[in-house]
């Protein structure tokens, strides 16, 4: 079969040979597809047991049809408005304190001349993100222990009377919250550190000649270059803004700090899994996807008319 000459007189060479050519390309992309086809779409089908009365017995297609009952049961949920709040403040807290900590992380070892020192603040900072959840909530309980932690006995040396810090609802945003700064900043960190590896020498350069402070080099340098991974990386974290973490929080819920740890992720675990009410449960996670779909969507597009960045 011959090649294709387009309008504009470009040859084109048939779709079928193109992949004959680079068929070693193709192999290797080829595994990568499957497992998205076959662990990621083909269970989506699974989603019509939220609009089914799910019977083990009788199976997904062969469970009653109850139409949008569970979505109307979680609506009228007493509590709803509470899991709806409590999930997005958390998630709200944690994007604008966890966004830019790595960004302004990478931006301070970006001025670091000192090699050894930069090293070891680097291994510092990313060596958190390596401990398991389990450990990670294991170290903040104990350090939030009356009489035992670590903290406790800080603020005792301070003349402060000890306190149960995981018992007050009020701060445990704000302890979920910077733990996560803590354990996820420096990792966070390397693609920006990345993005400023690719900057040309020669701005730097121009700045030095012109006079610009070091802040003036951030401000008009190292800021501007990292604006297209930053816009990307914020779409895709308030298209997950719905999805809060599931193990962390509820490994550090206890009955004391349940009306502001309640989250939807750690109800639909309570009444739908185990509970076995799994029709319940699939609408609520349906609902959840709907939302950090309508969000990604909507963030995108206004990323895109405002800075012109997008994911497509």
């Amino acid at each position: 079969m011959p090649n294709l000459v387009n309008e504009t007189g470009v040859v084109r060479t048939p779709a079928w040979r193109r992949m004959k050519r680079h068929w070693q390309l193709y192999l290797v992309i080829l595994l990568p597809l499957l497992y998205l086809v076959i662990f990621k779409y083909v269970p989506m089908a699974g989603i019509v047991i939220a609009f089914k009365d799910y019977n083990v017995i009788k199976g997904i297609w062969g469970s009653t049809w109850v139409g949008l009952k569970y979505f109307e049961q979680f609506f009228n949920s007493p509590n709803f408005w509470l899991y709806i709040k409590n999930t997005l403040g958390i998630s709200l807290y944690g994007l604008l304190i966890g966004f830019p900590a790595p960004i302004i992380l990478a931006l301070a070892l970006n001025e670091i001349r000192n090699g050894l020192f930069k090293k070891s603040v680097q291994l510092v900072t990313y060596a958190p993100y390596f401990i398991s959840t389990v450990i990670m909530v294991s170290i903040i309980i104990v350090n939030l222990t009356p009489n035992v932690g670590m903290i406790s006995k800080f603020f005792a040396m301070l003349g402060v009377e000890n306190t149960n810090f995981m018992g007050i609802p009020g701060l445990f945003k704000s302890i979920y919250v910077w733990s996560d700064v803590w354990q996820f900043t420096g990792y966070g960190a390397i693609i920006y550190i990345a993005a400023l590896a690719g900057v040309n020498p020669e701005l730097y350069e121009s700045a030095k000649v012109d006079g610009a402070s070091r802040i003036q080099k951030i401000i008009n340098i190292d800021i501007p270059s990292l604006i297209p991974v930053s816009v990307i990386l914020l779409i895709l974290n308030l298209g997950n803004i719905m999805k809060l973490g599931f193990e962390k929080i509820y490994l550090m819920q206890n009955p004391l700090n349940l009306s502001t740890s309640e989250v939807i992720s750690t109800y639909v675990y309570k009444v739908g899994l185990l509970g076995s009410s799994f029709s319940f449960s699939a609408a609520i996670g349906l609902f959840n996807s709907v939302i950090n779909l309508i969000l990604l969507v909507s963030v995108n597009y206004i990323a895109k008319k405002l800075s012109n960045n997008s994911l497509w």
